[in-house]
């Protein structure tokens, strides 16, 4: 792996570290038709996702890092990673759970806890369980009272890239305790090629009658609201910048979009359509399929441009979206909303798929 190059211009050997006792390195996925994810065990992130464009030209579509310091040291800690142990809000930092207060979260996102508290699971050291030419399967024991949550929990995921460009992304968790869990990735896509300055132009449809309003901290007000007669309605697709500074409460608040879309399934947790995005510049297509209720639209509103990304390409406010497919914010203290707890004997399972295509 020494010295090796990817398809994305990446250096494995800038990927090697010990962190807390535990080695770092950088594992290089291909599929038969010569696409490239690379994966790094540092927070389990996607570094790099390279497939073609309309005329061929290989183009990488995720947002991230040259080296695992720069990961260390990134004024955005998600880029790529997976979010746990619960991902996304979870209100004033604490939940009640068969009557007990868990009140010891971090408060890391004013006065909430974000996306696992302060060392999620995006900022920890996965063993590599297994990995060969397609797929890695990495593993993460978060023990009892870890970020405040209770119980022992095992968590496993696994990327696997298909010859027809689709990354698979399978999780599977378990634990000694009753404990709440909420698990996603958190890539930062751009069509066009990471480093280009604005998704504005990507076109976007969600499948998704109702979405969740949030009040100033991004926590969810209550029920879902209908984004028909909204900026929120992407039933039909729509350019993300053509509405994405409307005078609209919710993206105000939000400075963009950074709601979760409440997906339309006949079934709690069959594998269903989520979202579709192409870009104009590259014909590139990405299909989000998943087993989660919902998924959190996020456009990059507090990106600042001021961090060196790849290939010394530099990331401004709203140059990539994310589709964190996932179970909705708060859930720990909102009984009306999809369960999150996870008992003793019962195996956490989800899926969901990134597929990659071009549109002429």
């Amino acid at each position: 792996m020494k010295n090796e190059l990817t398809l994305s211009g990446l250096c494995a050997e800038s990927f090697r570290k010990v962190i807390n006792g535990k080695e770092t390195a950088l594992y290089i996925l291909k599929n038969r038709a010569g696409s490239e994810l690379t994966v790094t065990n540092f927070g389990a992130k996607i570094v790099s996702l390279t497939v073609p464009d309309r005329n061929g030209k290989w183009t990488d579509v995720v947002t991230g890092h040259d080296s695992i310091d720069d990961y260390l040291t990134s004024e955005e800690p998600y880029f790529g990673a997976v979010c746990g142990r619960y991902a996304n809000r979870i209100a004033n930092a604490r939940f009640t759970l068969d009557s007990v207060l868990y009140d010891r979260l971090a408060a890391n996102n004013g006065p909430n806890s974000l996306h696992g508290g302060i060392t999620g699971f995006n900022a920890v050291v996965w063993n590599v369980e297994r990995v060969d030419d397609f797929a890695i399967k990495l593993t993460y024991t978060s023990v009892d009272g870890e970020e405040g949550f209770p119980g022992t929990l095992v968590t496993t995921v696994t990327y696997a890239l298909t010859d027809g460009n689709e990354v698979v992304i399978n999780y599977r968790a378990t634990t000694d305790r009753p404990t709440v869990l909420n698990l996603t990735n958190h890539s930062y896509f751009n069509l066009s090629g990471a480093g280009d300055p604005f998704i504005g132009d990507h076109q976007l449809v969600i499948n998704a009658d109702y979405f969740l309003p949030t009040d100033g901290t991004s926590i969810p007000l209550g029920s879902p609201e209908k984004v028909e007669g909204t900026p929120m309605d992407f039933r039909t697709a729509h350019e993300v910048g053509e509405r994405i500074n409307a005078d609209f409460e919710p993206l105000i608040i939000g400075r963009g979009y950074d709601h979760t879309f409440v997906l339309n399934k006949k079934e709690k947790g069959e594998i269903t359509f989520a979202a579709r995005c192409s870009s104009p510049k590259t014909g590139i297509v990405l299909e989000t399929y998943t087993t989660e209720p919902g998924v959190q639209l996020y456009t990059g509103n507090w990106m600042t441009g001021n961090l060196t990304g790849k290939n010394g390409r530099r990331y401004p406010r709203q140059s990539a979206l994310c589709f964190e497919t996932q179970h909705y914010p708060d859930s720990p203290n909102r009984p009306d909303y999809p369960g999150v707890v996870l008992r003793p004997g019962e195996q956490f399972k989800s899926c969901t798929i990134y597929k990659f295509s071009i549109e002429k």
